[in-house]
């Protein structure tokens, strides 16, 4: 009998990738999937949708409901079997999803059935639900996105800090998530190196990004500044992050929105997760010129989104440091070396420097992600679906230099506004190509 260890560390004896056939028998089999879904197995509807990066999505519909269900592949799927990676991922996906239904309770998907074996994940289908990025390329607003996100950050990043946990507790959460390194390799290559040399999967946005790329390559002032970033990526446990918050890894109706595909998570800097939220707001405004059919008509759709890169972080801020005045029960900053009301002031001056610090780690993590997904392997419909080539370079062009001096010069960014101005001054920016 295959053990949950063995199906963490490597292929199991039952693993098999499923195809429609196969997939429809297994779930028939779970009481609670059948129950799910309602009627007869042969009148479920099977689709795979076939747009994710690393795993299989199949959208299964019976009479009654639907589930969406997720198999990882032991390798990965955009490049395929000569890029090999571990079915673990499952393994860590699902332990996240639990660690975040727990703490921000619908927020995510809800799971109906994990199948360690077979790496595989039935959970809640969301319905009318859409990838977040779909519907920013559309320039569709979602008034209820900040305040979702800023929950589901604060409240997933406090709660799994030294802020709010033992150092035991701590420590042994860090070893539950140690094993993830292979997906860990991935965003540390992928985001912190080879976009800053050649590598063999970087791709731009050629001829016109030639000379961008030659520069970033060549650019040690950012190279320096990219690796610190990526030493922080490695060295700093601080929270449990999802490690790909992305709008890609979200999903949202105008009243709802749900983090989904945390299989990138680890103990790692809590500035990484907002910082990826933040960039994949920025890209969506600066690609929006080029989705305009006449010029001016997503200024409303700009400055929502320049907004809620603002709203983003002080809804964030506020939500954290109310958890950290209120539930404080870690084993950092403990309350009796901080009696009175001079040490309470004391206290929370420190609070406001931590809350500095993860700033300026959040500026340059928004940069790093930046700059991959316009030079690295795996890009973003934001720019993507700017048909006119010569357009997008010009829109990536104007995020790769917002890019630049968010990293290189972090420390002149003091607030969150001063990163939207910055947006905004290069919104109309035209590079020479």
């Amino acid at each position: 009998m295959t053990t949950s260890t063995e199906a963490r560390q490597g292929t199991p004896s039952g693993y098999r990738i499923l195809n429609e056939a196969d997939l429809r028998d297994h779930l028939a089999s779970i009481t609670a999937v059948a129950d799910e879904l309602g009627g007869p197995p042969d009148r479920w509807s099977i689709t795979e949708v076939g747009d994710g990066n690393l795993n299989l999505v199949f959208i299964v519909k019976g009479t009654s409901g639907g589930l969406a269900v997720k198999q990882a592949l032991p390798y990965v799927r955009l490049v395929g079997e000569s890029w090999p990676l571990p079915l673990s991922r499952a393994h860590y996906e699902h332990l996240a999803l639990t660690h975040q239904g727990r703490l921000a309770p619908g927020l995510v998907p809800a799971i109906i059935h994990h199948d360690p074996v077979l790496a595989l994940t039935a959970m809640e289908l969301l319905e009318p639900h859409i990838i977040m990025r779909r519907g920013l390329v559309a320039g569709t607003t979602y008034p209820a996105f900040v305040d979702h996100v800023t929950t589901f950050m604060a409240r997933t990043l406090f709660f799994s800090s030294d802020l709010a946990l033992s150092a035991a507790e701590k420590k042994e959460a860090i070893a539950s998530f140690a094993g993830n390194h292979a997906l860990c390799k991935i965003a540390e290559d992928l985001i912190f190196t080879d976009p800053y040399r050649i590598a063999e999967q970087n791709r731009w946005t050629a001829p016109w990004l030639d000379a961008t790329a030659a520069d970033i390559r060549a650019d040690l002032d950012l190279h320096v500044a990219i690796s610190r970033l990526k030493l922080k990526f490695l060295s700093s446990a601080e929270a449990l992050i999802h490690g790909d918050l992305h709008t890609g890894s979200i999903m949202v109706t105008e009243r709802e929105t749900r983090v989904i595909d945390p299989e990138f998570a680890f103990y790692g800097p809590m500035g990484f997760d907002i910082g990826a939220v933040i960039a994949n707001l920025l890209m969506a405004y600066l690609a929006s010129a080029g989705h305009e059919r006449t010029n001016g008509e997503r200024e409303g759709f700009e400055r929502w989104v320049l907004a809620t890169v603002e709203e983003v972080w002080t809804e964030f801020a506020r939500k954290f440091l109310a958890l950290w005045r209120g539930e404080a029960t870690g084993d950092a900053y403990p309350v009796s070396l901080f009696p009175g009301e001079a040490g309470a002031a004391r206290l929370e001056t420190e609070r406001q420097a931590y809350m500095a610090r993860l700033f300026q780690d959040t500026t340059g993590f928004t940069a790093a992600k930046i700059i991959r997904r316009i030079l690295g392997l795996a890009h973003n419909i934001d720019f993507e679906l700017i048909e006119d080539t010569r357009q997008r370079a010009t829109c990536e062009a104007r995020a790769l230099r917002l890019a630049r001096s968010l990293m290189v010069d972090t420390a002149s960014f003091t607030t969150i506004g001063a990163v939207t101005q910055a947006a905004r001054e290069l919104r109309h920016w035209e590079p020479e190509f």
